[in-house]
């Protein structure tokens, strides 16, 4: 998902506009596989995802984590962008994955009951849709109370030094469709979540690992 920027963080362009993720969509895997899917593996084993579980992955784009799901959960995977969807779908097919299905949707309009899922998962994409605080509230509206939250992402770093020089991309990355500023606190603040854990999976790593809990209330029932 990608577009440019416009005011608080929000894009104009839809996922499938944007070059890196529609016109480059057959060599998303071979680019990013061995960037991204390591620490993806890593953090999916860790949540020791139990049988017949409901998980649903925002911005799925060309699968490149579905092989890392255990086969006895339920796997949805969401993306607007038809053209990655159509990579992943492949996977499913010559895998014969029976436990995954994926569905062309907007990750801030989802088409789901609230309390659908027990994990709601989005890596790398948090900081690529227009508008990532709306995307949680749907991840947060989605996932069942006590449900868990996993995101990786880069974001803007705490450091004084740090900060300012990779501000200076931002620009840059922008057009490409996405921002190197969003700060954790700007998605998560006065939500009703908690953070189990935040980490790095290396100490040179540009990403982070969330992995937090939805504290919402159990609806009312009658």
């Amino acid at each position: 998902m990608a577009g440019s920027m416009n005011g608080a963080g929000k894009t104009n362009a839809h996922p499938h506009q944007s070059k890196i993720y529609s016109e480059f969509s057959r060599f998303y895997d071979k680019i990013f596989e061995r960037i991204f899917f390591p620490r993806i593996a890593r953090v999916i084993a860790s949540l020791h995802i139990p049988f017949g579980a409901r998980v649903l992955e925002l911005g799925v784009g060309t699968g490149l984590s579905l092989s890392a799901y255990p086969l006895d959960c339920n796997v949805v995977g969401v993306d607007l962008a038809q053209d990655m969807l159509d990579q992943a779908a492949e996977k499913i097919r010559e895998r014969g994955w029976h436990h995954i299905i994926l569905r062309q949707m907007d990750a801030l309009n989802l088409d789901f009951p609230s309390d659908s899922f027990d994990y709601v998962t989005a890596f790398h994409v948090v900081s690529v849709v227009p508008d990532a605080s709306r995307m949680m509230a749907e991840a947060r509206r989605v996932c069942r109370p006590g449900g868990k939250l996993v995101i990786i992402n880069h974001f803007r770093s705490e450091r004084p030094l740090i900060g300012p020089l990779v501000d200076l991309a931002d620009p840059v990355t922008r057009k490409l469709g996405w921002r190197t500023t969003l700060k954790l606190v700007d998605i998560i603040e006065g939500a009703p979540v908690s953070i189990e854990q935040k980490f790095k999976t290396s100490p040179r790593s540009l990403f982070t690992v969330v992995i937090a809990r939805n504290e919402k209330e159990i609806a009312a029932v009658g």
